[in-house]
């Protein structure tokens, strides 16, 4: 629907209106801001001249006291007050280079008024006429603009619902306080200001999607009831930046009792960490926890293992049978087993089997002899009534060691080894402990005018210095053999079968277990043991779960195992969760453990879960969606955004030898036309080691590995693998051959690939083209070799 000339001259005459007041709001708080600052320096460089400070009486301290109290209250104080004050300044810069994006025209039922409601990303109000100027894009009423087109519509609110007509809506691009694009719309957000916004370069950080937000997605945005929120989407819906809107908005909602760090967002890689870092302070809001579950498995088991990471996984599995050699299918299966319900099952059993028999104890050693065996712990576990629960029982166990170490002390400072450290004992040492035991002996017998008890009480001294190391390992539950507990299940093959059922024996269990054992070892820890094997601690330590993070999300969910989301599910027992994914980019060797996302709705529930489906694409174009949808089982759902461009191309060579003269043309080409960020995607870390030193005389390019801690515009060189959640304006496969793509377990990684594209796709081959492109209808692609 048309705006007609008058229409956009009494808008822009809104826009001139709304843009003074937002900048006199601006000079207001900076004035503000800047006498508060000064405050607050004053009352810090004078804290103390302004505080009274008299120990002599008893009164005297207590004046004293609320002295400083009343001190350190005004400082914080002021603090807060020029805090909320700069906050409001950034928020309102922010807001006067585009005051807002929509506007709603809607009439309540009942009432003759019509109300304009302007949208933005943050509230702007009025304060001389007591009315809003600009609504938050997250206020109920927002909601209409996401929802509804002209007609019937209604919102939720704290005290119900409210009914009534939307009568305009209509969308706005605003840059600089001038009106670049103005048009009325129906249901869903323009495909006007869809087209313009989609066809923009990618960014080195995801923007905010508020003035785009759709239907299906304002859903997961303002879902507030779902213990477990699943949005299983296609590349390219705008799953991720949904999710991250819906922080926003959780934040606005809840801004009461939720903050920012009690939520925690688990990523795929540290880089896309930086790609999405920048998208919660543009909406005002501070950035939430992030982190990958690979860095929480080195916190927990860094120090006792060399823990192999997803990506040196997914490096041999790709490097496939040929190059890793006999023990290949082996390691697959193992992959596999290990991160099935399973395995989980058979490790729960396990815990129960524990608490009867069979737990393992490191004896209590000091000074190179075992104070306290192996043989009498296990004999004082489970002499413990057997009602009380496994982890409680270790704490028991742990309580009488330290009763035993108290008792060590008193009979070990009379040993020779103690005598002579006694002896040579430097004078400062000698005169430390001294002290210490004066200090110690206060209100006793500390007479030290006795040379033996002066020499008895400093032997003492040392003997509980050297104890020391060993109470702290004894508090920590060290002694518990949690690395042997472990090795049993791979080395005690009646008791697996017993645990697992002699029918649910994996295939190659023995060179499982041998290849598990030879690693355990050598302190070595594979990716796919590393949580059974933390959850198995966790069932008999106890779980240290985090209490206080209210909200996690979890992207690319279909990458995580059973075992690792119910291990989630356990580390955080009060938290919702949001689980976004897209099972056709499940790139991992244990992905068909994960087939669809019923193993998800066990974990909390069907009557706790609800499952979202985004299937239409807005990343690639229509002819890059028609080209890779018909890559994956189900593609046909997927729904391209109505954004024409050229078709990917193909591109074959008689071998490789030809590869880099071609792609080294295409880049070239690309970079004329105007492409910011260009991908080059390999197959392998290996493969892109390889082609990285091939182009870097030739361009300015990066090659991104797993320890790449920013992204960045520009030429690149990435694998696969590594390229999921982020979009380029250009992708080029490098070598989309049949040797480099044709095992079915790489046609989901090959997908991910090419769904990186934004405007352009183009795949070389060397020899024969990957059967996953000649699947596809020649119509879908050029072909030019």
């Amino acid at each position: 629907m048309g705006v007609t000339e008058q229409q956009w001259r009494l808008e822009q005459a809104r826009v001139d209106e709304v843009t003074d007041k937002i900048e006199q709001r601006i000079q207001a708080l900076e004035l503000e801001t800047g006498s508060v600052k000064t405050e607050v320096v004053s009352i810090r460089k004078h804290f103390w001249d302004d505080v009274t400070i008299n120990l002599s009486t008893h009164e005297d301290k207590i004046e004293s006291y609320w002295s400083l109290r009343q001190q350190a209250e005004l400082l914080s104080e002021r603090e807060r007050s020029y805090r909320h004050a700069a906050e409001a300044l950034s928020k309102m810069k922010r807001l006067v280079r585009s005051p807002y994006f929509g506007r709603i025209d809607f009439q309540e039922d009942g009432d003759r008024r019509e109300e304009r409601i302007y949208l933005g990303i943050a509230t702007f109000l009025d304060e001389e006429q007591g009315s809003y100027l600009v609504y938050d894009w997250r206020a109920p009423i927002s909601s209409l603009y996401y929802d509804y087109g002209p007609g019937a519509a209604a919102y939720v609110t704290p005290a119900g619902d409210i009914h009534g007509t939307v009568t305009l809506k209509r969308q706005y691009v605003i840059r600089d306080g001038h009106i670049r694009l103005m048009f009325d719309t129906g249901v869903t957000i323009g495909d006007e200001l869809l087209q313009q916004v989609l066809s923009q370069s990618s960014d080195a950080q995801m923007r905010s999607i508020v003035a785009t937000i759709q239907r299906e997605q304002n859903r997961i945005i303002r879902n507030d009831h779902s213990r477990m929120l699943i949005v299983q989407g296609a590349a390219g819906s705008g799953k991720t930046s949904a999710a991250l809107q819906r922080a926003a908005y959780l934040l606005y909602k809840h801004r009461e009792t939720l903050k920012a760090d009690q939520m925690v967002l688990f990523s795929p890689n540290p880089m896309f960490n930086s790609y999405v870092s920048t998208v919660l302070p543009e909406l005002g809001e501070e950035n939430m926890e992030q982190t990958t579950f690979q860095q929480y498995l080195e916190k927990r088991l860094g120090r006792q293992f060399q823990l192999e990471d997803p990506f040196s996984q997914m490096e041999y599995v790709l490097s496939g049978p040929e190059a890793a050699g006999p023990g290949y299918a082996a390691r697959m299966e193992a992959v596999r087993y290990k991160a099935s319900t399973a395995f989980l099952h058979a490790i729960q059993t396990y815990k129960q089997e524990l608490e009867q028999a069979g737990m393992l104890f490191k004896p209590i050693r000091f000074r190179g002899r075992a104070v306290v065996s192996r043989e009498k712990m296990m004999e004082k576990f489970y002499a413990y009534d057997s009602s009380v629960r496994l982890p409680n029982r270790i704490v028991l166990l742990r309580d009488w060691l330290l009763n035993e170490i108290d008792a060590l002390e008193k009979t070990e400072w009379k040993q020779e080894w103690v005598e002579e450290q006694a002896e040579l004992l430097e004078p400062e040492d000698y005169m430390r402990s001294y002290k210490q035991l004066r200090k110690g002996m206060k209100g006793k017998d500390d007479s030290f005018d006795d040379f033996d008890r002066e020499k008895e009480l400093i032997c003492r001294s040392i003997v509980r210095e050297e104890l020391k190391p060993l109470r702290s390992k004894i508090r920590k539950l060290f002694f518990v053999d949690a690395r042997k507990l472990y090795m049993q299940l791979f080395s005690d093959e009646k008791l697996f079968e017993r645990l697992a059922g002699s029918d649910a024996v994996p295939a190659y269990w023995a060179e499982i277990c041998r290849e598990t054992l030879a690693k355990l070892e050598r302190k070595e820890l594979a990716y796919e043991d590393a949580t059974p094997y933390l959850y198995l601690q966790e069932l008999m330590l106890g779980f240290q779960t985090n209490t206080s993070v209210k909200h996690v999300m979890v992207d690319e969910i279909q990458d995580y195992s059973p075992f690792q989301l119910e291990f989630l599910k356990k580390l955080f027992p009060r938290a919702k969760m949001t689980a976004l994914g897209d099972l056709n980019q499940a790139i991992y060797a244990h992905a068909p453990v994960l087939e669809d996302v019923g193993t998800i709705i066990e974990l909390y529930g069907a009557d706790q879960t609800e499952l979202i489906r985004l299937t239409r694409s807005y990343r690639s174009t229509r002819q890059i969606v028609e080209f890779t949808r018909g890559m994956v089982p189900g593609g046909e759902t997927i729904e391209p955004f109505n954004r024409d461009g050229a078709k990917p191309t193909v591109t074959v060579m008689p071998d490789r030898e030809g590869l880099p003269a071609a792609v080294a043309s295409r880049i070239a080409s690309l970079r004329a036309e105007g492409c910011d960020s260009i991908a080059i995607i390999c197959k392998t870390a290996a493969e892109s080691a390889q082609v990285y030193d091939e182009f870097k005389e030739q361009f300015e390019l990066s090659l991104i590995t797993q320890y790449t801690p920013d992204f960045e515009r520009g030429t690149m060189v990435i694998p696969a693998y590594l390229a999921k959640g982020v979009e380029f304006d250009a992708v080029i496969i490098y070598d989309a051959g049949k040797l480099r793509y044709s095992r079915e377990n790489e046609r989901k990684l090959f997908y991910t690939a090419c769904t990186r594209a934004m405007h352009r796709l183009h795949l070389y081959a060397a020899g024969d083209v990957s059967p996953f492109i000649a699947e596809q209808h020649p119509d879908t692609y050029e072909f030019t070799g």
